[in-house]
């Protein structure tokens, strides 16, 4: 499933994004990636209208729309959540921004759907930014977007990810020319601050990053597989 919105930007014109999500994607880790990346978006989208609203130089679409293969409710497989798609997408051919998040059965099941895949290599072509988050890499390395390229996933995934053609690297944010790829679930915050830093500057970023208040001091040093004990990652 994706989500579309109209993104205002400086100089008068509106950046859409298209947010693809699958029928039954939505586990608690892939919900939590989602929604990290949904605060920062929805921060952004109100910061920029606020910075631009003195001048009136653009017009804010603050409508967000969820696309999938269908419309309809998308339940995931643990019924931990559904969201309501209310586009199919071919409603949305050329998204500006193309955001793939992860999950676990559906992330499997998206990877092998001719639909999903092909919409994907076409929007590619004229997107300013393709990105995933977890291990919505896998699904751009089975459209065969990131063959030959460096990305990173879920630690979890990166074997999987590899069989793609893609060189894996274990960094929380991996940039290859338009192609931004994350790690697992909270990674994309991080992503997702690099984006608004590239699209509406470093200022714009790190007023959202102050406005979500991202300055996290986790209680444990065991956010990543390097750190973490044996018998925590077994």
């Amino acid at each position: 499933m994706s989500a579309m919105g109209e993104m205002p930007m400086p100089g008068g014109w509106t950046m859409s994004m298209a947010w693809m999500r699958m029928p039954g994607q939505t586990w608690p880790g892939a919900a939590a990636s989602f929604l990290g990346m949904w605060v920062v978006m929805m921060v952004w989208n109100f910061s920029t209208i606020q910075s631009c609203v003195s001048s009136a130089t653009v017009e804010w679409f603050s409508q967000v729309h969820f696309v999938s293969t269908e419309p309809g409710p998308k339940r995931a497989h643990t019924n931990f959540l559904s969201v309501m798609a209310d586009y199919a997408l071919n409603d949305i051919s050329d998204p500006e921004i193309i955001l793939v998040p992860g999950g676990t059965k559906g992330t499997m099941v998206a990877a092998e759907d001719p639909r999903i895949l092909s919409w994907l290599r076409k929007a590619h072509e004229t997107s300013k930014w393709t990105t995933s988050v977890c291990t919505g890499s896998l699904i751009l390395g089975a459209a065969g977007i990131l063959k030959g390229l460096q990305a990173t996933t879920h630690w979890y995934a990166r074997d999987f990810l590899q069989k793609f053609g893609a060189q894996y690297l274990s960094e929380r944010v991996v940039r290859q020319g338009k192609i931004i790829t994350a790690a697992g679930v909270s990674s994309g915050i991080d992503m997702a601050l690099q984006l608004a830093k590239e699209v509406s500057g470093p200022e714009m970023a790190k007023t959202i990053q102050l406005i979500i208040e991202y300055d996290p001091k986790p209680p444990f040093d065991s956010g990543s597989i390097a750190k973490a004990e044996p018998s925590i990652v077994q």
